[in-house]
């Protein structure tokens, strides 16, 4: 049996749950109302604005963690480089996607990141580390939030407001899931899961998660995609949990290899969730499985 925790521990836990249920109440409630006026223009210019701003930030705690460990990765550069991949997901959404396609977007941010540091970066020691850890901030970003704004500009159904009910899909059928596991980690989890990444982590809140994803699911195929099926629940609810708890541990193999808890590392933070990288990890990887399943299997783009 184990030891009952102490008052003091129990008390500050209890707060940290009160910062996040705060935290998402207040984010819900702007998220939804711009989600009810996704096919609006302004609203996907709201939501291509707070996309660029969390992939900034985003690459901001991959330099912060790169320079923990004695490599260079540019801010500028990395920025820069995701917002060149955005552009190209923004403009396919748009219909323009010939402008900028994928593998322009690719070689020019190649040229922001290689040709930047040949020109700025005085201290070449540590060239080829630091700019493999800018292309990865680039691309990981770059392309998980990509993939999310290109979920967003969806119009290609029946039913109106396509973009909207997908990225609230997206959203609801991740977090759900990382409640569960929570929720059913903190009451019952035993086993670890992968002890050397992430110690908290059990195969019990893991199961929890997926239980999460697919009660998610349901509920969204009750309320907004109605045109899924129960297979597609099912199939999605499992896809995006597999994979979101694979970018979960994915992200935090490259905080303990830091040697850091939370990916802010004491900068900005998001109150009772902790970086941003943190909040996204899972996201990122989830985006492009929901997309290939709506564009493979229903057609979609």
């Amino acid at each position: 049996m184990q030891p009952t925790p102490p008052p003091q521990r129990r008390a500050m836990d209890l707060g940290n749950l009160a910062r996040r249920v705060g935290t998402a109440a207040v984010f819900a409630v702007f998220f939804l109302t711009l989600l009810y006026f996704a096919a609006h223009p302004y609203a996907q210019a709201v939501f291509t604005g707070l996309l660029a701003l969390a992939l900034f930030m985003g690459v901001r705690e991959f330099v912060r963690m790169g320079r923990k460990l004695g490599h260079r990765p540019s801010l500028a550069a990395g920025a820069l480089a995701g917002w060149i991949l955005m552009a190209h997901f923004l403009l396919q959404g748009l219909g323009a996607g010939e402008r900028l396609p994928l593998w322009l977007a690719l070689a020019v941010a190649g040229v922001v990141i290689h040709f930047g540091a040949l020109l700025f970066e005085q201290d070449l020691d540590s060239a080829l580390t630091s700019q493999a850890l800018t292309w990865l901030a680039a691309l990981y970003l770059g392309l998980g939030f990509g993939f999310q704004l290109r979920l967003f500009l969806f119009t290609q159904t029946t039913l109106s407001n396509t973009g909207g009910r997908l990225i609230l899909a997206l959203y609801l059928i991740v977090w759900l899931g990382d409640t569960g596991a929570y929720f059913v980690g903190s009451l019952l989890g035993r086993h670890k899961l992968a002890p050397r990444v992430s110690p908290k982590k059990t195969w019990e809140g893991a199961l929890g998660n997926l239980a999460g994803n697919l009660a998610a699911a349901f509920l969204v195929r009750a309320t907004a995609c109605t045109e899924w099926t129960a297979v597609d629940a099912v199939a999605i609810g499992l896809l995006l949990g597999v994979v979101g708890q694979l970018g979960d541990l994915v992200e935090s193999t490259w905080k303990r290899s830091a040697g850091v808890k939370d990916s802010n590392m004491g900068g900005v933070s998001i109150p009772g969730h902790g970086g941003l990288l943190d909040r996204v990890d899972s996201l990122v990887f989830a985006a492009p499985a929901l997309f290939a399943y709506v564009h493979y299997v229903h057609g979609l783009g």
